[in-house]
């Protein structure tokens, strides 16, 4: 069968991305990084239970400490506080440096050794946080660096089903698809209960009220 590597936050948007990967026919290899990010063991939780529920051909969980040395976002720096008034206008601070092209570089390695023929990462353009390494020409520009930075057999697409889609869309397909969104996680701040409040709890909340669906995790 042909495999995919599939990066997995633990959010929704990567859960229903690798979910996709495999009603495409792709044998999934799953990948999470723990960057230091401030839900760090929450999401790598949710990563667990979504791999087990997707039957993945194996996985990978990543550490990369050094983006807790740069600093430069709130995710990670902790002298920096987590927005809680609304998105902001522009790049956020809790935009990671470079963060989805290192991971991208990482799933390349990863695809290289397995033979993988395609790469899957749940960015969202449409509705996502203003963050530039989410945009439609920037995947397709390192899908193009990839391949000629790798082996001339290798042939690898970067799949980003989700891009073009409002968090509604992504709520209404994952329940259809029938991804567990109870296991998922997208607050930046807490790791019991969501806050509700950051950006990332605000867009999904939103995306659930537009569906009409009530959020299965709990908020604070």
């Amino acid at each position: 069968m042909k495999k995919a590597v599939c990066i997995i936050s633990g959010g929704m948007d990567s859960a229903l991305g690798a979910k996709i990967a495999q009603i495409e026919g792709y044998e999934l290899i799953a990948l999470h990084f723990n960057y230091g990010q401030r839900t760090e063991k929450r999401e790598l939780k949710s990563f667990r239970k979504i791999v087990k529920k997707l039957n993945c051909l194996e996985s990978y969980e990543i550490d990369l400490d050094f983006f807790k040395q740069i600093g430069a976002s709130a995710l990670t720096d902790s002298s920096l506080e987590v927005p809680i008034d609304g998105v902001e206008d522009g790049v956020p601070i809790t935009y990671v440096p470079f963060r989805n092209g290192i991971f991208l570089s990482i799933a390349t390695a990863i695809a290289e050794k397995h033979g993988a023929e395609a790469l899957f990462i749940g960015v969202v353009e449409e509705d996502s946080s203003g963050y530039p390494d989410c945009r439609d020409s920037y995947i397709k520009s390192m899908e193009e660096s990839i391949n000629l930075g790798t082996k001339d057999e290798t042939k690898l697409e970067i799949k980003m089903p989700l891009v073009h889609l409002q968090k509604s869309e992504i709520v209404k397909k994952s329940i259809e698809l029938g991804v567990p969104l109870e296991d998922t996680w997208s607050c930046y701040q807490n790791e019991d209960r969501a806050c509700g409040i950051c950006d990332s709890c605000r867009l999904r909340l939103n995306g659930f009220e537009k569906a009409g669906v009530k959020d299965p995790i709990a908020y604070v």
